[in-house]
């Protein structure tokens, strides 16, 4: 059974989350809070699995609220906002503060949980398992400050929401050996200098959902300035969001990084995020591959669909690099078969490191990954694939 508190400074919200969840026999919610100081009093009282967080409440938001919660006791949060730029801007910060994930609280004139309650359960069960692996991380990271502070180090440390990689990595000598995943090799990390130089392949394809925004933030602010390669981001997001999810990693990175626009020319150095609610494909008919944008097809159950990526992609597939990161479901697994047939290299994200390994389950299950990649990880990985 699933604990829930709903924290939400509108009663009717509150009511109707509860009345809707209420419905799934695996959930129970356990109680509600109207603001931040309510929740954390009835977190610290109930100790739920997992919280559903609104943000802008009176007394304390869910910013404020959220701050204080990581940093003395983590419980999985999934926050419900407003499709505004603002809100999407005060959701991106709470994912950064250790949210797991978000939906939208009205979609199409009504409540999210009128038209999209199996999502919104699924997401809750799933993003619920991550409790014990956040608890522990902190306790890590406090044996980790204590023996600094004794040891008169003063390093300052910080909590990251991603959890961290688990005792199935062994450190040896020059090398990180990580387990056998159905019997692929998993990637191991030389103690060399990274490769340099005109690499063999030009375009990354990263497709990623749940949990994403933090994990592509993370590796793409680790990326260098002379990043010889393209990107192509399918992230499952809103339209309202992806334009301030690209500004912010903008703002954040060496690259460059724009939401993509129908006709843009593939550039190396240039992330490019597919709107949402549309689809990210790439173009060869020209001197010039180019960004394609289009709604279509309207049947894809996903906008964008990282699978339309990845096949767009497959035609160059000895130029591409696909990378699956954190995300429910198998999305992109499809649109890999071929990206993999025909020459591209394929990276996937470790399940140690996914919020929800869904999507790089899929991927490694079907036998398509050359590499399984701790999230830490990935930027070097990226860099090295390029050569392969």
């Amino acid at each position: 059974m699933v604990r829930v508190i709903v924290v939400d400074d509108s009663a009717f919200m509150r009511n109707s989350l509860t009345r809707m969840l209420a419905s799934d026999p695996e959930i129970e919610v356990v109680g509600q809070a109207a603001d931040g100081i309510d929740a954390l009093e009835k977190i610290e009282k109930l100790n739920p699995d997992i919280i559903t967080l609104d943000l802008e409440m009176p007394r304390m938001g869910g910013l404020e609220m959220l701050e204080k919660l990581m940093g003395t006791n983590p419980i999985p949060v999934l926050v419900i906002s407003s499709l505004t730029f603002e809100g999407a801007e005060a959701t991106l910060k709470a994912l950064e503060l250790g949210a797991l994930d978000y939906m939208p609280k009205y979609v199409e004139g009504t409540t999210v949980f009128a038209v999209a309650q199996k999502e919104l359960t699924e997401k809750l069960k799933a993003l619920s398992k991550k409790r014990a692996l956040m608890r522990l991380h902190l306790a890590r990271m406090r044996t980790q400050a204590a023996k600094n502070a004794a040891a008169g180090a003063g390093a300052k440390t910080e909590i990251p929401h991603v959890a961290p990689s688990s005792a199935s990595s062994a450190k040896l000598n020059s090398l990180t050996i990580k387990t056998t995943v159905s019997g692929q090799a998993t990637y191991v990390r030389p103690n060399e200098p990274l490769p340099t130089g005109r690499p063999k392949r030009d375009i990354v394809a990263i497709s990623v959902s749940t949990g994403g925004p933090p994990a592509v933030q993370k590796v793409l602010t680790a990326l260098p300035e002379n990043f010889p390669a393209c990107i192509l981001i399918a992230q499952h997001m809103p339209a309202a969001f992806t334009g301030a999810f690209a500004k912010r990693l903008d703002s954040l990175c060496k690259i460059k990084v724009k939401e993509a626009q129908d006709g843009d020319t593939i550039i190396a150095g240039i992330a490019y995020v597919c709107p949402g609610g549309q689809h990210i494909s790439v173009s060869v008919k020209g001197a010039l591959p180019q960004i394609k944008i289009s709604p279509e097809p309207t049947s894809a159950i996903y906008k964008p669909s990282a699978s339309i990526l990845n096949e767009s992609v497959a035609v160059m597939a000895n130029k591409v690099v696909g990378l699956t990161m954190t995300g429910m479901g198998n999305d992109g697994c499809e649109g890999t078969k071929p990206l993999r047939a025909k020459g591209g290299y394929i990276l996937a994200q470790s399940e140690d490191t996914c919020v929800v390994y869904g999507m790089p389950r899929a991927v490694v299950e079907a036998k398509l990954a050359h590499d399984i990649v701790d999230l830490d990880d990935i930027p070097d990985a990226l860099i090295r694939a390029l050569y392969k």
